[in-house]
Parts: C-alpha cells; sequence; structure tokens
C-alpha cells in the first residue's frame, strides 16, 4: 500500500518530466555541447574545436565583448529604473486611499501587453517626424527637445530603459504590495511607541520585512535583464549601428547568418551569466533575511 502511495504522485509528475527532458533539458545540454564545435551552414561536416568559439567571442572584431557589455549595462540600469519606483509606489498605493484599486490596475496594465505591441506601439510614439512626442513638444514651444530618439546614439538607450520601465514598473509593485501586505501592523503600531517616523519604519520595518519580495524582483529582473531580447529587437534592432545590441540580439544574429556554433558559444555564456548571478543574489538576501 505504502509503494502504490509513493508511485501516485510519480505518476502525475513522470509526463511533466518527459515533456521537461525532451523539450528544455536535452536541446540545452545539445547547445552547451555544439558551443564547443564548428556547426554552422558553411560546413558539411560537424567538428570538436574546443574552446575556440569561446575564445573567438573575446578576440573577435565583431566587437562581442561590447555586446556582453551593453548586456550587463541593461541589466542594471533597467533594474534601478524599475525597481526604486515601483517600490515607492507599493507603499503609496498600500495606504487606505479612494481609487486605489483603479490606480494599482492602471499601472499594472502596460504589463499584459506584449513587447511587440508596447514595441510598435513606442516605435509610433517615438518617431522622429511623425511622432506623437516630437510633435507634442513642437506645439507646447519645446521643439528644441526633439530628438531622433531610437536613432541617435546619445538618446537611445533612455529612450529604451523609458519603455522598458513603462512596461515593466506595474509587475515589480504588484510583487512589493504583496509583501508590504503581509507585514503585521502591530509592527508599525511598536514603532509609532518609539518615536520613529517615516525613515525610521521604512529601514527598520519595512525593508527587513519584504526581503522575500526584494528578492523575487531581484532575481527576475537579474533573469529577465540578462536574457533580453525582445524590447531590443522590436525597438532599434540593435541599432543605431550596433549601439544597443545586446547578447539576445546577437544570438539571433548568429544563428540567423547560419553560424549555429557561435550562437550556442553566446547563449551557453547567457545561461552561465545568469546561474551565477542568481545564485549569488539568492544566497546573499536569504542571508541577509537570517540575520534580519
Amino acid at each position: 500500500m505504502n509503494k502504490k502511495n509513493g508511485l501516485y504522485p510519480l505518476a502525475f509528475a513522470f509526463p511533466i518530466l518527459v515533456f521537461y527532458t525532451l523539450f528544455f533539458l536535452l536541446p540545452g545540454l545539445s547547445g552547451i555541447w555544439y558551443s564547443f564545435t564548428d556547426w554552422s551552414t558553411f560546413r558539411e561536416e560537424i567538428n570538436f574545436v574546443g574552446l575556440r568559439n569561446y575564445i573567438q567571442v573575446f578576440t573577435s572584431k565583431n566587437d562581442y565583448t561590447r555586446y556582453i557589455l551593453n548586456t550587463f549595462r541593461f541589466t542594471i540600469i533597467s533594474n534601478i529604473v524599475k525597481i526604486i519606483p515601483a517600490f515607492f509606489l507599493a507603499l503609496m498605493l498600500n495606504k487606505a486611499m479612494r481609487g486605489r484599486n483603479v490606480y494599482r490596475a492602471i499601472l499594472y496594465f502596460p504589463a499584459a501587453l506584449p513587447y511587440l505591441v508596447v514595441g510598435l506601439i513606442f516605435r509610433s510614439v517615438l518617431h522622429p517626424e511623425n511622432g506623437i512626442l516630437n510633435k507634442l513638444l513642437a506645439s507646447i514651444g519645446l521643439g528644441v527637445l526633439q530628438q531622433e530618439w531610437l536613432a541617435n546614439p546619445n538618446v537611445v538607450w533612455g529612450s529604451v530603459f523609458a519603455v522598458d520601465a513603462w512596461r515593466g514598473i506595474g509587475y515589480v509593485m504588484t510583487i512589493f504590495l504583496a509583501g508590504l501586505q503581509a507585514i503585521p501592523s502591530d509592527l508599525y503600531e511598536s514603532a509609532d511607541i518609539d518615536g520613529a517616523g517615516f525613515w525610521g519604519k521604512l529601514l527598520h520595518v519595512t525593508i527587513p520585512m519584504i526581503i522575500p519580495s526584494i528578492t523575487i524582483n531581484l532575481t527576475f529582473g537579474l533573469a529577465y535583464g540578462l536574457k533580453v531580447f525582445d524590447v531590443i529587437y522590436v525597438l532599434t534592432n540593435g541599432g543605431p549601428g550596433r549601439e544597443t545590441e545586446v547578447l539576445g540580439t546577437a544570438v539571433f544574429r548568429e544563428f540567423s547568418n547560419g553560424n549555429y556554433a557561435l550562437s550556442s558559444t553566446l547563449n551557453t555564456m547567457l545561461f552561465l551569466f545568469m546561474a551565477i548571478l542568481a545564485f549569488f543574489i539568492v544566497n546573499k538576501l536569504n542571508k541577509k533575511a537570517v540575520e534580519l
């Protein structure tokens, strides 16, 4: 009877394990293997070449190191411009106020839109000649501020970060709200008795109690930032030039050009970056939560 009870949950898990192995685990492992080969559309045979592709990434004239740095740049700044505003919005909308559920829904709505839709909308909004933004600036006498928002290397990153923040802040805010609503009210009452002000309660009650929410947002944010593809591809396609090229778009470009081994190499490096950073963040914040 006990043996049957042990096999019962496995019967439900087995199809999922098979599906995961066939469509996720095996393709992932094969991608790592192909990163050590010369697989491409230009060769009839696949040969093992060791670390040659990895060396090429750091020595090639194609400037892959710049794409790696761009990926880290996007990861760091996109998390800053989303997490900090989202945290304070969550604090504000966690208080009893009229229409707060409406405000929450409005802020979360962009997160429900696919990036393809968001990208097409903002490509139209940021168009240098027919875009709403430049026309609005001209209509209020600020034509001097008009820009080629997605074609000028000096402002293109700011445009990308702004679009990404517009879509992502509501999602991050929702996770913070879940953490804030789980904080017992008696902790704030005790802080009031001790004479703590807003910043005192924020630093000694709120932040320590929402470490799990911070961990979730940072982990998801790092994973999203490192594997970013869609927002860059739809808005700029890595341009102007290669100014906004990241690892995700470089992987796509190399694969489209038939350089399958090099594409697998970049993808493997991306996986390693994600795994190392996620492991570090989760362990660091979990230790901090235990200490607090």
